[in-house]
Protein backbone atom coordinates (compact mmCIF):
# COMPACT_ATOMS: atom_id res chain seq x y z
CA UNK A 1 0.00 0.00 0.00
CA UNK A 2 1.25 3.84 -1.04
CA UNK A 3 0.89 6.12 1.92
CA UNK A 4 -0.07 9.61 0.65
CA UNK A 5 -0.51 13.26 1.91
CA UNK A 6 -3.59 14.80 0.20
CA UNK A 7 -2.43 18.57 -0.46
CA UNK A 8 -4.93 21.12 -0.26
CA UNK A 9 -8.50 20.26 1.52
CA UNK A 10 -11.16 22.45 -0.19
CA UNK A 11 -14.23 20.78 -2.19
CA UNK A 12 -11.99 18.16 -4.53
CA UNK A 13 -9.48 17.39 -1.61
CA UNK A 14 -12.29 16.29 0.56
CA UNK A 15 -13.97 14.50 -2.28
CA UNK A 16 -10.89 12.14 -1.96
CA UNK A 17 -10.50 11.85 0.83
CA UNK A 18 -13.54 10.27 1.18
CA UNK A 19 -13.21 8.06 -1.84
CA UNK A 20 -9.97 6.64 -0.84
CA UNK A 21 -11.51 5.55 2.47
CA UNK A 22 -11.74 1.95 2.11
CA UNK A 23 -8.70 1.73 -0.79
CA UNK A 24 -6.73 -1.41 -0.07
CA UNK A 25 -3.64 0.42 -2.34
CA UNK A 26 -3.62 3.68 -1.78
CA UNK A 27 -4.11 5.61 2.12
CA UNK A 28 -4.04 8.73 3.07
CA UNK A 29 -2.05 9.40 5.96
CA UNK A 30 -1.93 13.51 6.03
CA UNK A 31 -3.50 16.18 4.95
CA UNK A 32 -2.35 19.63 4.02
CA UNK A 33 -4.38 22.90 4.36
CA UNK A 34 -3.87 26.29 6.24
CA UNK A 35 -7.38 25.59 7.22
CA UNK A 36 -6.80 21.78 7.56
CA UNK A 37 -8.33 21.03 11.44
CA UNK A 38 -11.65 22.23 10.64
CA UNK A 39 -11.55 20.83 6.87
CA UNK A 40 -10.10 17.17 7.70
CA UNK A 41 -11.53 16.26 10.91
CA UNK A 42 -14.03 14.92 10.37
CA UNK A 43 -11.79 11.83 7.70
CA UNK A 44 -10.04 10.83 10.69
CA UNK A 45 -6.39 12.06 9.19
CA UNK A 46 -4.09 13.84 10.58
CA UNK A 47 -3.32 17.71 9.33
CA UNK A 48 -0.72 20.05 8.94
CA UNK A 49 -0.58 23.38 7.32
CA UNK A 50 2.30 23.81 4.95
CA UNK A 51 3.60 21.56 1.96
CA UNK A 52 6.79 21.25 3.44
CA UNK A 53 5.22 19.26 6.14
CA UNK A 54 4.45 16.83 3.92
CA UNK A 55 7.72 16.78 2.34
CA UNK A 56 9.34 16.22 5.99
CA UNK A 57 6.81 13.69 6.96
CA UNK A 58 8.97 9.97 6.70
CA UNK A 59 5.55 7.89 6.66
CA UNK A 60 4.57 10.30 3.55
CA UNK A 61 5.52 8.11 0.22
CA UNK A 62 3.70 10.04 -2.55
CA UNK A 63 1.72 12.87 -2.64
CA UNK A 64 -1.85 14.40 -3.98
CA UNK A 65 -2.14 18.06 -5.21
CA UNK A 66 -5.34 19.52 -5.04
CA UNK A 67 -4.01 22.72 -5.07
CA UNK A 68 -4.47 25.97 -7.08
CA UNK A 69 -3.00 25.29 -10.55
CA UNK A 70 -0.45 28.00 -10.57
CA UNK A 71 1.38 25.79 -7.95
CA UNK A 72 1.12 22.44 -9.08
CA UNK A 73 4.98 23.13 -11.33
CA UNK A 74 7.12 23.94 -8.34
CA UNK A 75 4.83 20.97 -6.12
CA UNK A 76 5.68 18.64 -8.59
CA UNK A 77 9.59 19.37 -8.87
CA UNK A 78 9.86 19.48 -5.08
CA UNK A 79 7.74 16.31 -4.16
CA UNK A 80 9.92 14.40 -6.86
CA UNK A 81 13.13 16.20 -5.49
CA UNK A 82 11.93 14.12 -2.05
CA UNK A 83 11.70 11.19 -3.80
CA UNK A 84 7.64 11.04 -3.56
CA UNK A 85 5.49 9.94 -6.22
CA UNK A 86 3.42 12.58 -7.38
CA UNK A 87 -0.64 12.40 -8.28
CA UNK A 88 -1.79 16.23 -9.54
CA UNK A 89 -5.01 16.86 -10.25
CA UNK A 90 -5.64 18.74 -13.40
CA UNK A 91 -4.59 20.86 -15.01
CA UNK A 92 -0.97 18.81 -14.48
CA UNK A 93 0.50 22.59 -15.21
CA UNK A 94 -0.49 25.90 -16.85
CA UNK A 95 2.59 25.98 -19.36
CA UNK A 96 4.58 23.77 -21.60
CA UNK A 97 7.69 25.09 -20.21
CA UNK A 98 6.47 24.13 -16.87
CA UNK A 99 5.02 20.68 -17.78
CA UNK A 100 8.54 19.45 -19.31
CA UNK A 101 10.29 20.83 -16.15
CA UNK A 102 8.05 18.59 -13.93
CA UNK A 103 7.99 15.72 -15.74
CA UNK A 104 12.24 15.94 -16.19
CA UNK A 105 12.18 16.32 -12.39
CA UNK A 106 9.96 13.20 -12.56
CA UNK A 107 11.78 11.25 -15.04
CA UNK A 108 15.47 11.72 -12.78
CA UNK A 109 14.06 11.07 -9.67
CA UNK A 110 12.54 7.67 -11.18
CA UNK A 111 9.00 8.54 -8.95
CA UNK A 112 5.80 7.81 -11.02
CA UNK A 113 3.42 10.72 -12.11
CA UNK A 114 -0.44 10.43 -11.78
CA UNK A 115 -2.86 13.00 -13.65
CA UNK A 116 -6.45 13.44 -12.62
CA UNK A 117 -8.50 12.56 -15.80
CA UNK A 118 -10.17 10.09 -14.56
CA UNK A 119 -13.19 10.37 -16.98
CA UNK A 120 -10.71 7.79 -19.01
CA UNK A 121 -11.40 5.39 -16.54
CA UNK A 122 -15.18 5.12 -17.19
CA UNK A 123 -16.04 1.80 -17.90
CA UNK A 124 -17.92 3.33 -21.01
CA UNK A 125 -14.94 4.96 -22.14
CA UNK A 126 -12.69 2.16 -21.48
CA UNK A 127 -15.19 0.50 -23.96
CA UNK A 128 -15.13 3.09 -26.60
CA UNK A 129 -11.52 3.21 -26.84
CA UNK A 130 -11.34 -0.44 -27.27
CA UNK A 131 -14.02 -0.98 -29.72
CA UNK A 132 -12.78 1.46 -31.89
CA UNK A 133 -9.09 0.35 -31.53
CA UNK A 134 -10.15 -2.77 -32.64
CA UNK A 135 -11.26 -1.07 -35.67
CA UNK A 136 -14.84 -2.19 -35.74
CA UNK A 137 -16.35 1.41 -36.15
CA UNK A 138 -13.64 1.99 -38.99
CA UNK A 139 -11.84 5.23 -39.00
CA UNK A 140 -12.26 7.54 -36.57
CA UNK A 141 -13.71 10.99 -38.20
CA UNK A 142 -15.18 13.51 -35.69
CA UNK A 143 -15.01 13.18 -31.76
CA UNK A 144 -18.10 15.67 -30.02
CA UNK A 145 -17.77 15.90 -26.80
CA UNK A 146 -19.40 18.37 -24.00
CA UNK A 147 -18.77 18.58 -20.05
CA UNK A 148 -20.83 21.06 -18.40
CA UNK A 149 -22.41 21.74 -14.96
CA UNK A 150 -23.26 25.19 -12.72
CA UNK A 151 -21.64 23.90 -9.70
CA UNK A 152 -19.41 27.32 -9.92
CA UNK A 153 -22.68 29.96 -9.88
CA UNK A 154 -22.44 28.76 -5.80
CA UNK A 155 -18.83 29.86 -5.41
CA UNK A 156 -17.91 32.73 -4.05
CA UNK A 157 -17.03 35.71 -6.20
CA UNK A 158 -13.21 35.68 -4.71
CA UNK A 159 -12.44 31.98 -5.32
CA UNK A 160 -9.59 31.05 -7.65
CA UNK A 161 -11.70 28.94 -9.79
CA UNK A 162 -13.31 32.08 -10.79
CA UNK A 163 -10.04 34.57 -11.12
CA UNK A 164 -9.01 35.78 -14.32
CA UNK A 165 -5.27 36.08 -13.37
CA UNK A 166 -5.05 32.75 -12.09
CA UNK A 167 -7.51 30.45 -14.00
CA UNK A 168 -8.26 32.41 -17.59
CA UNK A 169 -10.23 30.54 -19.91
CA UNK A 170 -12.41 29.34 -16.66
CA UNK A 171 -14.55 26.51 -18.60
CA UNK A 172 -11.31 25.12 -19.90
CA UNK A 173 -9.70 23.90 -16.40
CA UNK A 174 -12.81 23.10 -14.65
CA UNK A 175 -14.25 20.71 -17.53
CA UNK A 176 -13.10 21.19 -20.68
CA UNK A 177 -9.73 19.97 -20.01
CA UNK A 178 -10.78 16.90 -19.33
CA UNK A 179 -12.51 16.36 -22.97
CA UNK A 180 -9.23 17.53 -24.52
CA UNK A 181 -7.78 14.66 -22.61
CA UNK A 182 -10.10 12.34 -24.24
CA UNK A 183 -9.70 13.69 -27.74
CA UNK A 184 -5.87 13.08 -26.97
CA UNK A 185 -6.91 9.39 -26.08
CA UNK A 186 -8.95 8.57 -28.82
CA UNK A 187 -7.29 10.58 -31.43
CA UNK A 188 -3.77 10.64 -30.90
CA UNK A 189 -1.70 13.70 -31.52
CA UNK A 190 -3.80 17.06 -32.13
CA UNK A 191 -1.78 20.37 -34.00
CA UNK A 192 -4.07 22.98 -33.83
CA UNK A 193 -6.90 24.52 -32.19
CA UNK A 194 -9.48 27.57 -32.79
CA UNK A 195 -11.20 28.19 -29.62
CA UNK A 196 -14.10 31.23 -28.56
CA UNK A 197 -14.60 32.28 -24.82
CA UNK A 198 -17.90 33.99 -24.07
CA UNK A 199 -19.59 35.06 -20.31
CA UNK A 200 -23.58 34.65 -21.34
CA UNK A 201 -25.00 33.06 -18.34
CA UNK A 202 -23.13 34.71 -15.04
CA UNK A 203 -20.91 37.24 -13.95
CA UNK A 204 -17.96 35.47 -14.05
CA UNK A 205 -14.65 37.63 -14.37
CA UNK A 206 -12.93 34.33 -16.98
CA UNK A 207 -15.72 33.48 -18.80
CA UNK A 208 -18.23 30.41 -18.39
CA UNK A 209 -19.01 29.29 -22.07
CA UNK A 210 -16.29 27.73 -24.25
CA UNK A 211 -15.72 26.17 -27.64
CA UNK A 212 -12.99 24.41 -28.70
CA UNK A 213 -12.52 22.68 -32.12
CA UNK A 214 -9.35 20.99 -32.18
CA UNK A 215 -7.44 19.26 -35.34
CA UNK A 216 -5.25 16.19 -35.28
CA UNK A 217 -2.25 14.83 -37.11
CA UNK A 218 -4.34 12.27 -38.16
CA UNK A 219 -6.97 14.52 -40.28
CA UNK A 220 -9.90 13.66 -37.27
CA UNK A 221 -11.01 17.25 -35.63
CA UNK A 222 -12.71 17.00 -32.21
CA UNK A 223 -15.75 20.05 -31.27
CA UNK A 224 -15.49 20.50 -27.63
CA UNK A 225 -17.94 22.28 -25.48
CA UNK A 226 -17.36 23.48 -21.93
CA UNK A 227 -20.13 25.79 -20.01
CA UNK A 228 -20.38 26.61 -16.74
CA UNK A 229 -24.11 28.47 -16.97
CA UNK A 230 -26.12 25.39 -17.65
CA UNK A 231 -27.33 22.28 -15.99
CA UNK A 232 -25.01 19.78 -15.95
CA UNK A 233 -24.59 17.80 -18.98
CA UNK A 234 -22.09 15.08 -20.25
CA UNK A 235 -21.83 13.67 -23.45
CA UNK A 236 -18.89 11.74 -25.61
CA UNK A 237 -19.72 10.55 -29.22
CA UNK A 238 -17.17 9.50 -31.69
CA UNK A 239 -18.12 8.75 -35.63
CA UNK A 240 -16.24 6.37 -37.63
CA UNK A 241 -16.10 4.74 -41.20
CA UNK A 242 -17.99 2.15 -40.49
CA UNK A 243 -20.33 3.45 -37.23
CA UNK A 244 -20.49 5.52 -34.39
CA UNK A 245 -20.70 5.47 -29.96
CA UNK A 246 -21.85 7.76 -28.01
CA UNK A 247 -22.23 7.73 -24.00
CA UNK A 248 -24.32 10.19 -22.04
CA UNK A 249 -23.75 10.60 -18.72
CA UNK A 250 -27.06 10.60 -16.46
CA UNK A 251 -25.59 12.53 -13.63
CA UNK A 252 -22.65 14.59 -12.56
CA UNK A 253 -19.26 12.02 -12.73
CA UNK A 254 -19.10 13.26 -8.60
CA UNK A 255 -22.18 11.16 -8.01
CA UNK A 256 -22.26 9.15 -10.73
CA UNK A 257 -25.78 7.31 -11.75
CA UNK A 258 -24.73 5.78 -14.61
CA UNK A 259 -24.36 5.92 -18.46
CA UNK A 260 -26.27 5.45 -21.33
CA UNK A 261 -24.71 4.12 -24.22
CA UNK A 262 -25.79 3.92 -28.24
CA UNK A 263 -23.23 2.32 -30.59
CA UNK A 264 -24.47 2.13 -34.35
CA UNK A 265 -23.00 -0.21 -37.36
CA UNK A 266 -23.98 0.75 -40.89
CA UNK A 267 -27.46 -0.74 -42.37
CA UNK A 268 -28.00 -2.30 -38.74
CA UNK A 269 -30.44 -0.84 -36.07
CA UNK A 270 -29.14 1.10 -33.29
CA UNK A 271 -27.94 -0.84 -29.69
CA UNK A 272 -28.16 0.61 -26.51
CA UNK A 273 -26.92 -0.32 -23.10
CA UNK A 274 -26.75 1.08 -19.90
CA UNK A 275 -23.32 1.10 -17.66
CA UNK A 276 -24.11 1.54 -13.69
CA UNK A 277 -22.16 3.73 -11.27
CA UNK A 278 -18.17 3.57 -11.28
CA UNK A 279 -15.82 5.04 -8.98
CA UNK A 280 -13.28 5.78 -11.98
CA UNK A 281 -12.11 8.32 -9.41
CA UNK A 282 -10.66 5.86 -6.89
CA UNK A 283 -9.60 3.16 -10.38
CA UNK A 284 -7.41 6.40 -11.71
CA UNK A 285 -5.76 6.74 -7.57
CA UNK A 286 -5.13 3.17 -7.51
CA UNK A 287 -3.58 2.45 -10.98
CA UNK A 288 -1.21 5.51 -10.07
CA UNK A 289 -0.46 3.90 -6.59
CA UNK A 290 0.10 0.27 -8.34
CA UNK A 291 2.24 1.84 -10.98
CA UNK A 292 4.12 3.24 -8.25
CA UNK A 293 4.69 -0.02 -6.76
CA UNK A 294 5.94 -1.40 -10.05
CA UNK A 295 2.79 -3.46 -10.54
CA UNK A 296 1.57 -2.00 -13.34
CA UNK A 297 2.82 1.02 -15.73
CA UNK A 298 0.26 3.89 -15.42
CA UNK A 299 -1.96 4.14 -18.01
CA UNK A 300 -1.36 7.59 -19.46
CA UNK A 301 1.77 8.73 -20.78
CA UNK A 302 4.29 11.45 -20.07
CA UNK A 303 3.70 12.25 -23.43
CA UNK A 304 0.12 12.64 -23.32
CA UNK A 305 0.04 14.63 -20.42
CA UNK A 306 2.84 17.07 -22.02
CA UNK A 307 0.21 17.04 -25.15
CA UNK A 308 -2.62 18.24 -22.81
CA UNK A 309 -0.57 20.96 -21.56
CA UNK A 310 0.57 21.88 -25.01
CA UNK A 311 -3.55 21.88 -25.80
CA UNK A 312 -4.19 24.06 -22.78
CA UNK A 313 -2.04 26.55 -23.48
CA UNK A 314 -2.57 26.88 -26.78
CA UNK A 315 -6.59 27.05 -26.67
CA UNK A 316 -5.70 30.04 -24.10
CA UNK A 317 -3.96 31.65 -27.00
CA UNK A 318 -6.33 30.51 -29.07
CA UNK A 319 -9.53 32.81 -27.12
CA UNK A 320 -6.83 35.78 -26.84
CA UNK A 321 -6.33 35.55 -30.43
CA UNK A 322 -9.41 34.86 -32.01
CA UNK A 323 -7.28 32.63 -34.56
CA UNK A 324 -6.10 29.22 -35.10
CA UNK A 325 -3.30 28.63 -32.85
CA UNK A 326 -0.53 25.71 -33.35
CA UNK A 327 -0.51 23.27 -30.30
Amino acid sequence: MIKAAVIGLGWWGQTLLKTLSNSTVIKPVLGIDPLAPARAAAQGVETAPRFEDALANKDVEAVILCTPQQHHAEQIVAAAQSGRHVFCEKPLCTTAADAEAAIAAVKKAGVQLGIGHERRFEPAVIEMRRRFASGEFGAPLLLEGNFSQDKFLKLPADNWRLSNADNPAGPLSATGIHMVDLSIALLGRPVSVWARLATLGSDFANGDTLSITLGFENGATALLGAVLATPFMGRLALLGSKGWMEIRDRSHPEHSTGWDVTSVHRDEPPATAFYPPHLAVRDNLEAFARAALGETPYPVTLDEMLLNVRSFEAIQRSVKSGKIEKV
